[in-house]
């Protein structure tokens, strides 16, 4: 069940507060700068304009869905509870009493068990937070990775992902100081695992730091987790999943087990970890209006990172090892999206993967039958992105379709594709498919 305002009162201690700061006693008071409704700057009238063709986005993976009026009655109630009127802060490990008590942490670790269970995590071996971003939380990953291999070995790891991997990979690896290890592809697009291998063992004197990408920005390829663990096994290494889109809906699908974080061997009847961090973007499948990402991990990780993170700074001034990279961070984030995380949103969010699974198989069978020159493809029957031969410009625009040159008969050939999310209901692919003959 949701929080009621005067247990969200008592966990934070702004009961004083919230009287001089509710949204009344703000409306009573003059505003220096009033911003007439009736002459609206163009700015306003651009965003106007924007959300009367928001159906039409279908080239990048954001759910266009207006938010539900339930969500928007717990924002006004997180608002008239103080949340959002003053500074809150959610500096520091969450799981951790804080000295600063305005901040939203009691919903931040109860989405994280939530979540985490709805991803196979034990409840009593977790750890993790609401991040500013699902690069955010892919960066708490592989520095995690990164910090715990180095530790454990004195050796820096090399990082180990395919070209497919979304672009913030390659800029974290940039910044991370790691020496990137190219994998290769199946035609697919996902990683090829004996190629793994070889490149493994070419690097056998580095621990290895893996990102297994769960639905390719592009092609929608799923990276075989346990075909990588396999290729792990014996060796210093750490996998991160980043699931930034298919972990939204994958969980309410027959393919839930794709993302399951514990597996029961066969032989032994143990429990076996198949990765180390996942991070999965709030924003994309769940609909959620800002950036955000969730990052969960076991406990047990965080407790072999928390000691080289303890060293590398002082934590005397937050009275505690926060384990998080940025400091301050945003507590409005965690109490808003804790509503994601409810029965009935779970309970929506399983809808919509069914719809988002039958639109997409849908728009591949018309593409197929009515436009075979465009050769649209499919990675797989997880996927909700289908790609094909770029089409006019005039359909490239309207539908602000993401298009690349793919390799294609050993030539560079331009690529569109549509990512098939929520709002994108029957009827707008229809109007796509009819654009699509008139181009």
């Amino acid at each position: 069940m949701l929080m009621n305002r005067r247990q969200f009162l008592s966990m934070t201690g702004a009961t004083a507060l919230v009287a001089v700061c509710s949204p009344q006693a703000l409306a009573a008071q003059p505003l220096a700068h009033h911003v007439s409704q009736s002459k609206a700057p163009g700015a306003l009238n651009a965003l106007r304009d924007f959300a009367r063709h928001k159906d039409q986005l279908l080239g990048y993976p954001i759910n266009m869905t207006p938010l539900p009026e339930a969500f928007l009655d717990w924002r006004n109630e997180l608002a008239r509870a103080g949340l959002n009127q003053f500074a809150f802060n959610n500096v520091g490990n969450p799981y951790d009493q804080s000295h600063i008590p305005f901040n939203s942490h009691p919903f931040e670790r109860e989405l994280i068990d939530r979540f985490g269970a709805v991803y196979g995590f034990a409840r009593e071996n977790i750890w993790g937070f609401l991040s500013n971003s699902g690069t955010d939380s892919n960066m708490h990953g592989l520095y995690m990775g990164r910090t715990i291999l180095h530790s454990r070995t004195g050796v820096m790891p090399k990082i180990y992902f395919t070209p497919e991997a979304h672009y913030s990979i390659q800029i974290l690896r940039d910044l991370l100081h790691l020496d990137w290890v190219v994998v290769g592809t199946k035609p697919d697009g996902s990683m090829d695992i004996d190629d793994l291998e070889r490149q493994l063992n070419v690097h056998r004197d580095h621990p290895a730091l893996v990102v297994a990408t769960i639905g390719t920005t592009f092609k929608g390829a799923i990276d075989p987790i346990d075909g990588i663990q396999a290729k792990l096994k014996g060796r210093e290494s750490y996998l991160h999943l980043d699931a930034a889109l298919f972990g939204g809906y994958l969980p309410h699908t027959n393919f839930a087990a794709e993302l399951l974080h514990e597996t029961t061997d066969p032989v032994t009847g143990k429990k076996q970890q198949r990765y180390d961090s996942i991070a999965v973007s709030c924003h994309k499948f769940f609909g959620f209006p800002s950036p955000a990402g969730l990052f969960i991990t076991p406990r047990t990780n965080f407790e072999a990172f928390l000691t080289p993170f303890s060293k590398i700074h002082d934590p005397e001034y937050v009275h505690q090892v926060p384990g998080t990279i940025t400091c301050s961070r945003d507590a409005v984030k965690p109490a808003e999206f804790y509503f994601f995380s409810s029965e009935s949103a779970l309970a929506q969010q399983a809808a919509d993967a069914k719809a988002v699974l039958d639109n997409t198989a849908y728009l591949l069978k018309e593409m197929t039958a009515r436009y075979p020159h465009l050769q649209p493809v499919r990675a797989n029957g997880r996927s909700n992105i289908i790609y094909f031969k770029r089409p006019d410009e005039a359909v490239v625009n309207r539908y602000s379709l993401a298009t690349m040159r793919l390799n294609s008969g050993g030539q560079l050939t331009p690529y569109a594709h549509v990512v098939i999310m929520p709002h994108a209901r029957k009827e707008i692919l229809d109007q796509f498919l009819t654009d699509l003959g008139k181009a």
